[in-house]
């Protein structure tokens, strides 16, 4: 099982003139695509009890998602206020003493031997106790289990720039898998081109550095020759999940090629590499063709 610890909100989405709530969070996002590609998959986050919780509980069960490890709590959810400028999205985050952000180690119970591999990112490695809570199950279970990591960054929800670069560059190097966009790399190396950024990232441990640029396609930094594929056309409604249905397709591929291990992924190749930034991009591919996140279901995938 792919487990997969990081946030859920509601993302509230421009509609008519009003808005609409929507299930979302980068992780959680990114838990739904891999349950609808039909891999095992399990999510860890609290999940409030307000009827919001409901709203994010119940595509969870639908796409097949194991969410035994989530605590329930009083505290309300996460509100994240969307708007979009050409089909891009930005957010504003209702988020202070939410059910996600107040996250402690003792809320997690441990790990059953089901879970194979971990995925974290997105806004809940930013605040505490949340961040710290994802930053100690890391530190926990890095040395057997492989783990990515797409911190997915928001210069606008950070407000200690210094804290979150130092808890980055703990949790990075224990990484096997860092995904970044361009303007991850910009906000972590401004003073570096895309690619040497991710080589600088590269150079703290990690065994694959994914960049992402969107028309541009996708490209893995590695200890190898760097590769590359492409982004592939559709029309787009908006990018909401785009990065994060990315990230699916990314371990789903790898899950089915059976790579899933710290010492498969130490020893991939080009065209390992190759497939599953296609599938990447093809999972990514069908969520901007539609508004909101909402990511391809197994059937929807090209053959």
């Amino acid at each position: 099982m792919i487990l997969c610890a990081g946030e859920s909100l509601i993302d509230m989405v421009p509609s008519d003139g009003t808005f609409r709530p929507l299930a979302g969070g980068a992780v959680y996002n990114t838990a739904i695509a891999l349950g609808r590609l039909g891999q095992d998959t399990g999510y860890l986050w609290p999940i409030s009890r307000d009827p919001f919780g409901d709203q994010i509980l119940r595509p969870l069960a639908e796409a097949g998602v194991n969410t035994d490890l989530c605590p329930r709590t009083d505290r309300l959810t996460t509100l994240a206020l969307v708007t979009l400028t050409n089909g891009e999205a930005r957010y504003s985050f209702y988020d202070e003493g939410s059910a996600g952000r107040m996250l402690l180690p003792e809320d997690i119970g441990p790990l059953p031997d089901t879970v194979t591999a971990l995925f974290a990112g997105g806004i809940s490695l930013v605040p505490d106790p949340c961040g710290g809570t994802i930053e100690a199950l890391i530190a926990q279970h890095h040395d057997r289990l492989p783990v990515m990591i797409d911190p997915n960054i928001r210069p606008f929800f950070i407000t200690d720039a210094g804290a979150y670069r130092a808890r980055l560059a703990r949790l990075l190097p224990m990484a096997d898998i860092v995904k970044l966009s361009a303007d991850d790399l910009e906000w972590l190396h401004p003073d570096l081109s895309p690619e040497d950024a991710a080589r600088a990232v590269l150079a703290t441990g990690p065994k694959l550095v994914l960049q992402t640029g969107g028309e541009a396609g996708a490209k893995a930094i590695w200890a190898g020759e760097t590769v590359h594929a492409p982004a592939v056309r559709a029309t787009v409604a908006d990018t909401i999940g785009a990065g994060d249905t990315f990230n699916a397709g990314v371990l789903a591929s790898l899950d089915r090629q059976g790579l899933l291990t710290k010492d498969a992924i130490a020893a991939i190749t080009p065209a390992q590499i190759h497939a599953a930034l296609t599938l990447g991009a093809q999972a990514a591919a069908v969520t901007v063709s539609r508004p909101g996140a909402n990511p391809p279901w197994s059937h929807e995938m090209p053959a």
